[in-house]
């Protein structure tokens, strides 16, 4: 059990970067990756964030930086969930408790922080990509000394552009390391057939000792040159085919093949690494790992330990709110739903890419798992599978995080849109989303998907119009329907309701007013709600939930445009092509000629921080509500 106390952390304490951990002898190194550890578990604990994925690399992280010359070395990480330990070494460890607030470290790796980190990695699977342009851009400035390592996690390695990464390292001249963290996780369990032949990858261990021996002798003696190596390897390749009685897909690609190694023997890592640091051409070194490593409670469940909120260290008890009266979540409403309309409609499925318990779609999938699809880290084939099931009959409800659609774009617009093919995105996490900050912003959705036609692009203002628009998007001949709704608790406190049609193409008045005009879309206008109750009889003003992006309710616009000289826009995304443009561009086409104020977020990228704190910096809390209304 964790218990020991920082002021114990006898080497961690002489490290602020990692030329301090090079003078260390690599005897002390398990000493240093059991401190780091406990450091990790200490910090987490108070002040929440992602623990398992990091506990799983300490060693890997450790052995890195012992052996690499960083930061003129490139490490590249993959997602970036298991960077803490990474962020301690590299003179981040006492500002480490600002970890995700506002104003403080960021909560991925980002190079305006760093030099130490080399690329922003808040989505999976871009590793391989950035690492092979870095060495790529290493060969052609002459710059023979650096050496450029990517690590991916086998979650990350089922992402489509992962496999076009490997296909380019294959093709293209590099010395380019790549280093398979596989720990059959993403955040839920690794799907798809690429874990199954992971799985099933093993090379003797005799096999591996004689094969690092012997490549780095031949590297010595000058035997193994260029025009040597790929016949050399063909022969490997083929003995150890012909002996395992198995394929390897990374030797089949003219990738070396390390592995696989225990990747939490950092003594066995540093000395691996000093082997193939040297080597040309690109490699990949498999190690086995343990996501939660070292520490029993997220041993155990390391799907809630992927980020497990507040928790005492020694107990590993979380600290959970368990107000009865508190609102559910827009996910869990989503989830509970979807399996009651999937019972009353055989022909919705279910479909995420590796986020069925963050999305709650693992309700579904517990009572319907011939119904649900986990189809990895692959947002893409997400949207295109979903459109060839609509195809066919079936009704896919395909549930995405906003920032993560966007990797879908092409898909939505291609397979979806132009067939016109009835399915549903529900799209979570949209608008800001707190302390994952600009990487999982969910911001871009309403602008990106509104110009694109023959989509129904709603959001919900509460529980109950999610229900209903689900219900809605549900019934025969909607076409492709968009469906987007923010991370966290709603605002009731009985999210259930009777599943009624909601007519597309209409917004609701709210609340009669005379002088200002507020159209708003999503639950953002619970905040305009609030900013009325604030006002009073100061102002009059008028709030209308349109619901609808697209099509969007022109009989509330023509009121609108008759009535009011003073209109505000207010959407929980980005200002730039999203509500605020689509009223503008009507009046404008219509003749109507009111003032219009839009509200949202700014032509920058928002930082990480509560989204409380987010709102009140973009003005999309009340205050900053009250402030555009009075000033109008």
């Amino acid at each position: 059990m964790i218990t020991v106390d920082k002021k114990e952390f006898t080497l961690l304490n002489k490290i602020q970067y990692p030329e301090d951990l090079r003078k260390l002898s690599v005897d002390e190194l398990p000493q240093l990756c059991k401190e780091l550890r406990e450091d990790i578990v200490q910090e987490v604990a108070v002040n929440p964030g992602h623990l398992a994925s990091s506990l799983g690399v300490v060693e890997l992280t450790v052995a890195l930086h012992y052996v690499y010359n960083t930061p003129d070395d490139r490490l590249v990480w993959d997602v970036g969930h298991q960077a803490y330990g990474h962020k301690i070494l590299t003179g981040r460890r006492e500002k480490f408790c600002t970890n995700r607030k506002l104003g403080g470290i960021k909560p991925f790796p980002s190079p305006s922080e760093s030099e130490y980190d080399t690329f922003a990695c808040g989505h999976a699977s871009n590793s391989i990509s950035a690492a092979l342009g870095m060495a790529v851009a290493a060969k052609l400035e002459g710059n023979d000394k650096r050496h450029v390592v990517a690590v991916i996690g086998d979650g990350a390695l089922s992402g489509g552009l992962a496999f076009e990464g490997l296909n380019n390292v294959s093709s293209s001249p590099n010395d380019l390391l790549i280093i398979l963290n596989d720990n059959n996780m993403s955040i839920d369990r690794s799907v798809g057939g690429m874990k199954q032949y992971l799985l099933g990858l093993n090379t003797n261990e005799t096999y591996n000792a004689i094969k690092l021996k012997t490549t780095s002798w031949l590297y010595k003696k000058g035997l193994m040159t260029d025009d040597r190596k790929k016949g050399i390897q063909r022969l490997s390749n083929a003995v150890k085919s012909a002996i395992a009685h198995q394929q390897n897909i990374f030797d089949g690609m003219d990738i070396r093949y390390f592995g696989p190694f225990d990747g939490h023997d950092v003594k066995e890592l540093v000395r691996i690494l000093r082997r193939i640091k040297e080597m040309k051409g690109p490699r990949l070194l498999h190690l086995h790992t343990q996501k939660g490593h070292g520490y029993a409670p997220a041993e155990k469940d390391v799907t809630i330990w992927h980020a497990p909120g507040k928790f005492d260290p020694e107990t590993g008890e979380r600290i959970i709110d368990k107000d009865p009266t508190k609102p559910q979540k827009y996910q869990d409403v989503f989830g509970h739903t979807l399996l009651e309309l999937a019972k009353q409609n055989p022909k919705i499925v279910g479909v995420t890419p590796a986020m069925p318990s963050g999305c709650s779609m693992n309700i579904m999938m517990k009572e319907m798992p011939e119904r649900t699809f986990d189809v990895g880290i692959a947002e893409g084939h997400a949207v295109t599978f979903s459109g060839g099931m609509a195809k066919d009959g079936l009704l896919p409800f395909c549930n995405i995080y906003s920032a993560f659609a966007q990797r879908a774009f092409d898909n939505i617009i291609h397979d979806v849109a132009l067939l016109n093919l009835n399915m549903v995105f529900c799209f979570d996490r949209a608008g800001l989303v707190g302390e994952d900050g600009p990487t999982h912003h969910g911001a871009f959705d309403l602008a990106a998907l509104r110009p694109v036609p023959n989509l129904t692009i709603s959001s919900p203002m509460d529980e109950h119009e999610l229900r209903r628009l689900m219900y809605t998007a549900q019934l025969p001949n909607k076409g492709p329907f968009v469906i987007r709704y923010p991370r966290g608790g709603g605002v009731l406190q009985d999210w259930r309701c009777p599943l009624e049609e909601v007519k597309v193409g209409t917004g609701r008045k709210m609340h009669e007013g005379t002088d200002v005009a507020v159209l708003s879309i999503g639950p953002i206008g619970n905040n305009v709600t609030k900013a009325i109750e604030k006002i009073g009889n100061k102002v009059s003003v008028a709030h209308y939930d349109m619901r609808f992006l697209k099509p969007i309710d022109e009989q509330i616009l023509e009121e609108v445009g008759r009535k009011f000289k003073h209109v505000i826009t207010i959407e929980n995304g980005v200002k730039k092509g999203g509500l605020g443009s689509a009223v503008l561009e009507w009046m404008n086409d219509h003749g109507y000629q009111p003032k219009v104020t839009l509200l949202g977020m700014p032509d920058a990228f928002v930082e990480h921080g509560t989204v409380a704190e987010l709102h009140k910096i973009v003005g999309l809390d009340a205050e900053g509500i009250i402030k555009a209304i009075t000033e109008v």
